[in-house]
Order: structure tokens, then sequence, then C-alpha cells
């Protein structure tokens, strides 16, 4: 998952049927819609072989309702804003400074757009030992690694996930990676992208001000690149603007600290290519 800017990389990932996974008692369902269904006017539609995707399940989710287009080509500041705040409910600020963090990824000078596939090149924005995506070193980096994700998953503990959880299985995953990856690179500004990468399951479908989220909603988006509304999910209901961003990644960091004294971590910032990855 990927929150400092907005993460990404070259290349198509073609998309197949998704795999739907079981609901526990604890997450409420909605009526079985259609393999179609939903948001509103924002049916899932999977990329065909022109369409672009990048490593971040976000970004390409919303491409796959349309909230972004569904080529992932072309992809303006106006588009952005109304796509995370219709989706999302993102402000305007932040999702404009998350529009200005992606573009980074686009060699054109002064560039006014983005396209995802631009997301993909390795360390600029996406980076190793990501929670879903092989490292650029084995291969493929930007789709989804069944391998990868498995690994994750052995630290989602409980039903509902905490700060904790997430943040046992980035350092798990970071772990793994410089012990088989020869060219592994994490840098500090690679860590905070990371750490905003990892808060966007709260961000997206969970409780914000507790860090808490349902673990088979996360399960859901992050194998089919869709928003989960046939489980019962909506929108937050509450704006998210970068204070919400910075609290998360406070209580991430702390979580990522390995010690057990010490003052905890008040979040100042946020890099924003967050929020919205994995």
């Amino acid at each position: 998952m990927k929150l400092t800017a907005l993460p990404i990389v070259f290349g198509v990932a073609l998309a197949t049927k998704p795999t739907y996974v079981k609901t526990i008692a604890s997450v409420p369902t909605a009526a079985a819609s259609g393999y179609n269904a939903a948001p509103s006017g924002h049916p899932w539609i999977a990329p065909g072989p022109n369409d672009f995707r990048g490593p971040c399940p976000m970004l390409n989710t919303l491409a796959n309702h349309g909230f972004l287009p569904h080529d992932g080509k072309n992809i303006t500041q106006n588009i952005t804003i109304n796509a995370l705040g219709s989706a999302l409910n993102f402000n305007e600020s932040l999702a404009t400074l998350m529009f200005q963090m992606a573009t980074i990824a686009n060699p054109e000078p002064n560039a006014t757009f983005f396209t995802l596939d631009q997301l993909n090149v390795h360390n600029v924005l996406e980076h190793d030992a990501s929670l879903s995506r092989s490292d650029a070193y084995f291969g493929n980096n930007h789709i989804f690694n069944e391998t990868v994700f498995s690994e994750t998953l052995k630290y989602w503990t409980a039903p509902i996930l905490d700060a904790n959880m997430i943040a046992n299985s980035k350092v798990a995953r970071q772990v793994t990676s410089r012990a088989t990856n020869p060219n592994y690179t994490f840098t500090s500004r690679m860590n905070d992208f990371s750490l905003g990468e990892v808060i966007a399951p709260f961000v997206a479908f969970g409780d914000v001000q507790a860090a808490k989220v349902n673990r088979t909603l996360v399960e859901y988006w992050i194998r089919n690149e869709r928003l989960p509304t046939e489980l019962g999910w909506s929108k937050q209901t509450v704006a998210i603007t970068l204070d919400t961003i910075s609290h998360l990644v406070g209580i991430m960091t702390n979580a990522t600290l390995l010690q057990t004294t010490g003052t905890p971590v008040v979040g100042k910032r946020a890099d924003l290519h967050a929020g919205v990855g994995f």
C-alpha cells in the first residue's frame, strides 16, 4: 500500500476477474448486487490490455471505477481533486498536494498531468518492501503478488486491524526484502512514503481517530482493486485532511518503533504520496 505521494511505476497491469474474499461476521454486508456493482454511477470495470495501472491498489481502484480515467492516462489536477473527493472524501487541499507529489513521476518539465504507468518507475515514488507487490529486483513491481501479500497477512492477526498489526507487517516486509534482495534500497524518504502508504486502510475504510479497520474490507480491496461497497462500506462522512494524515502517520511512526520506552512521536507532517496506496 503506498501514502507519501501517489504510488506507481512503468508497466500495464492486466486484471482478471476479481477474487472475492469471504466476509466475516463482523462485516456488514449489503444485498448482493451484480459483478459491476457500485458506487452509484461508477461500476467496477476491469482494465483492458491498453489501460495503464501501477503498484498502488487505490489509484488502480479509482481507475477501475472510473473516478480516474479508466485508461490510467492524462490525470490532471482537477481530475485528481474530483476523484479523491468523490470516492474517498479527501478535501481539495489534500488532493491538490497529492497530485503535486504524483507529477514528480512525469519526466516532462513542469508537468500538468501524470499517468499511472509513470508511477511504476523504481525508486522515484515506488520502492522496495511493498506489502502487496514484489521488489523490482525480482521482476514485476506493480501487479498484486499473492506470495508477498501472504507474508503480510501473517501479521494481521485479528478481524479488526490496528496500527501495531500494520506496522508489524511493514517491518517484516522490510526485513525480508533486505535479506533477499541484493539491491534493497530504503532511504529515509522512502520510509516516510511507506509510513504514509500503510495508513491507507484506516484513511479509506476505517476509524481514522483510533486507527482501526476491518481486515476483510482491506483484503477485498487489495486483492480486487475494487471498493468494498457490497460488503457494506461507504466513504468517510468527515472530510480527510492533511491533519488527518498527520495524525495517522504519527500513530504509525510510533507503532513501527521497536523500542518499548521513549516519548511518542507526534505527527507533524506527512509525505503525501500516501493515504491511498499499499
